[in-house]
């Protein structure tokens, strides 16, 4: 399936993933600057700083509304609606906290795995939003994810818990 997925049968979220777009040492110290510095993460919108913004807008008022932790250390932070024109293909990006930030999850516990999700359409944004879900529910998953040394070894582990679903 191509990156740019024009289709949403089944999305594979390994695919939407690239080394540039992964960070395994996230500084951030609360909410607000994670999710800049996970927005700054997106290789695609690298020298776009009006595109960054509008998708920081975006961000900010979606967790306003509701807080994307979903607990069990994770963070899905994701706009309310799909992106239209601001990307051409759904983008994921990983940040992942050596401590934790509060993200204000149901379950309080701190967040230090972050999945940044963005799509151009709703189909597309759904169906990441469900995959990724169902992927997280594995503890050995996370916790592979909170030791992997490399960005390319996170992208081996999604690409694996993928292909057992």
């Amino acid at each position: 399936m191509s990156r740019s997925m024009k289709n949403t049968g089944s999305i594979s979220l390994h695919q939407l993933f690239s080394p540039a777009s992964v960070n395994l040492n996230l500084k951030s110290l609360d909410r607000e600057s994670v999710l800049e510095e996970l927005v700054t993460q997106i290789p695609e919108l690298k020298n776009q700083a009006e595109a960054r913004q509008t998708l920081l807008r975006a961000l900010h008022e979606r967790e306003q509304l509701h807080s994307t932790g979903i607990g069990d250390g994770i963070a899905l932070p994701h706009a309310r609606n799909a992106l239209v024109g601001l990307v051409d293909h759904p983008i994921i990006v990983f940040g992942r906290h050596p401590e934790g930030i509060a993200y204000g999850a149901i379950d309080s516990v701190p967040a230090r795995l972050f999945f940044l999700l963005i799509a151009p359409t709703v189909t597309q944004h759904l169906a990441m939003l469900a995959r990724l879900s169902r992927l997280l529910r594995d503890p050995r998953l996370r916790q592979s994810l909170l030791v992997a040394d490399k960005p390319q070894q996170v992208l081996s582990l999604i690409r694996e818990a993928e292909m057992k679903m």
